[in-house]
């Protein structure tokens, strides 16, 4: 865990954003790590006979990126001690040349202790790609409570 961590935490601290480009060639790199290799996730035909806009991200795909805001910030993935997600809408990953980037942001929402809980979204063409995204994250030192004057 990096030293100045629990020091600096309070509800609303804004962690380190990231913007990552999902590619076909990485949507195709995560198929084989993930041995999932539905066709929506490489062939446009495939993805607009399932009904969909176009060749769509991996929704594993999407919810493990975001998860590095958390694990940047904190510097030590075993702190995460809980993760979840919903998926309101996929990323559309529209062809080869330029693929789309997927902006992830967080802010510490609950201190607990040493149980910091993050909220993560997560931004791909306007659009929230993830839902009700929470982490949670055991800094294993308490954090200090701190009182704010008015």
């Amino acid at each position: 865990m990096k030293a100045t961590v629990a020091e600096a935490v309070e509800v609303g601290t804004q962690l380190p954003s990231l913007t990552v480009c999902f590619t076909r060639e990485r949507l195709i790199r995560y198929a084989g790590a993930a041995t999932d290799f539905n066709p929506i996730h490489y062939s446009e035909h495939s993805a607009k006979q399932a009904g969909l806009p176009g060749v769509v991200a991996h929704g594993m795909l999407t919810m493990g990126t975001a998860l590095r805001v958390v694990t940047n910030w904190i510097g030590d993935p075993s702190r995460v001690t809980s993760y979840s997600a919903r998926f309101p809408r996929p990323v559309v990953v529209p062809d080869d040349a330029d693929g789309v980037e997927v902006e992830f942001s967080a802010s510490v929402s609950a201190i607990e202790g040493s149980l910091v809980t993050v909220r993560i979204e997560a931004i791909s063409d306007g659009l929230k790609v993830l839902g009700a995204a929470r982490a949670e994250v055991d800094l294993g030192v308490r954090v200090p409570h701190r009182d704010h004057e008015s």
